[in-house]
């Protein structure tokens, strides 16, 4: 180490030949005169083959040079510290990627003296966020990054060719721009994931193509956290439902959903009924599950044929979904069984809503060209406990209905399933 480039004092040599970085130092014409065993290591020399030699010999050819020039311009600028991002070459030719800090060293009467160099072995991360890139690029579907507002940060050519909108139109503009006007579940799943209280979350809706017509897509949304554990932004991905490229997205649909009416199945209706459970400490408020029985199914189907009996169920789910709030769950659990999935403010909001169900299903109605009377029983279970195992919640609510549907002879004979 050469005592009239490096500070004197036998201390600070041995902080920087034990330290676990990278340094190095060079002269004025950007020959290296000190490297420490980490940066010897980093490059693959021994110090011999370092000492002496230009910085722009372990400098990628691509990559600007590390000169004289370069050390000139810290001398004669404003700004006398450098960070960069650049390639360094190994001793078996192999590039690392590193980031450099570099900082001018004055002595006591402000003459410059050398620079030291620090370096972050960074390959492993360049080489991670490469990956990504071609991956989001390269995607066979649609892909985001968005804001914790739903602005879009980011989209591949996938997502654009899907929605017709080219990158730069898309970026001047959230996912509520492009969605109908009813179709409002992805505004809550974003509050839910802005919030931190949901990592995942998946939906279905329509976004409105640039020439004008509808889109079903199913999206997966995941929540990136910062170093701080809190919500940073968000990854998303986008299928579109009914595309031959896409039938296993559209396979997946159906698995999840009755065929008849498109409302949630049994599988479904339980991952929801969890995942509300799971977020009722944040949301608060009563949890309460509404299960519909309709009456007189069989007896529509034996006298108007199964075609009618369908019609009947599919405005009994028209009923219910016109009943419900977005975020809301509807489902059909086979037969003539609906479940809706709620959070209410407190029982008697959920006594109140449970009437405006039984109303809505208690009506006349015509199927296929012929008066009938809907009728159902309603039952409800409630809970503001998140450990309330959910197949509890259906059992109540399912005993509910059977006691309301005894106290109500005009109910009881006209039970029957499909």
């Amino acid at each position: 180490m050469p005592s009239s480039a490096m500070p004197h004092g036998v201390a600070w040599q041995l902080i920087l030949e034990q330290a676990a970085a990278p340094v190095a130092a060079l002269d004025l014409q950007a020959r290296v005169i000190y490297a420490n065993p980490a940066a010897c290591e980093l490059l693959g020399y021994d110090l011999a083959d370092v000492l002496h030699r230009s910085a722009g010999d372990f400098t990628h050819p691509d990559d600007s040079p590390v000169d004289d020039d370069m050390i000139s311009s810290l001398i004669t600028g404003d700004v006398e510290k450098l960070t960069q991002e650049r390639r360094g070459v190994r001793s078996d030719g192999t590039a690392i990627w590193v980031l450099v800090d570099f900082a001018l060293i004055r002595d006591s009467a402000g003459v410059p003296q050398f620079v030291l160099v620090q370096y972050q072995d960074i390959t492993e991360r360049r080489t991670a966020e490469r990956r990504w890139r071609n991956t989001f690029a390269n995607a066979p579907i649609g892909m985001a990054m968005l804001d914790l507002t739903g602005r879009w940060l980011e989209v591949n050519d996938k997502l654009c060719d899907m929605i017709g909108y080219t990158r730069d139109e898309m970026l001047d503009m959230r996912f509520t721009d492009l969605t109908y006007p009813n179709d409002t579940s992805g505004v809550d799943l974003l509050a839910e994931l802005a919030a931190g209280h949901i990592d995942t979350a998946s939906t279905e809706k329509r976004y409105r193509h640039k020439n004008g017509y509808p889109i079903w897509a199913l999206i997966r949304i995941n929540l990136v956290r910062g170093a701080d554990d809190e919500p940073a932004y968000l990854v998303a991905q986008y299928e579109t439902i009914g595309d031959e490229e896409m039938r296993d997205s559209h396979i997946a649909h159906m698995a999840l959903h009755d065929p008849l009416t498109g409302l949630a199945n049994r599988a479904l209706l339980m991952d929801r009924l969890n995942h509300e459970l799971h977020s009722l400490p944040q949301r608060g408020g009563v949890l309460a599950v509404l299960l519909a029985d309709v009456d007189g199914l069989k007896p529509v189907n034996d006298r108007y044929g199964h075609a009618a009996g369908d019609q009947l169920l599919t405005t009994t789910a028209d009923e219910l979904l016109n009943a419900v709030r977005p975020g809301d769950t509807v489902a059909r659990l086979g037969g003539d069984e609906f479940v809706v999935v709620s959070n209410k403010p407190d029982i008697n909001a959920s006594r109140a809503f449970r009437d405006e169900v039984s109303r809505r299903l208690n009506t006349d109605l015509i199927v296929a060209g012929h008066e009938i009377t809907l009728t159902a029983s309603i039952g409800l279970a409630a809970t503001t406990s998140a450990t309330t195992p959910a197949a509890d919640l259906l059992h109540a609510a399912d005993l509910d209905m059977y006691n309301r549907k005894a106290a109500n002879p005009r109910h009881q004979h006209h039970s029957g399933g499909r």
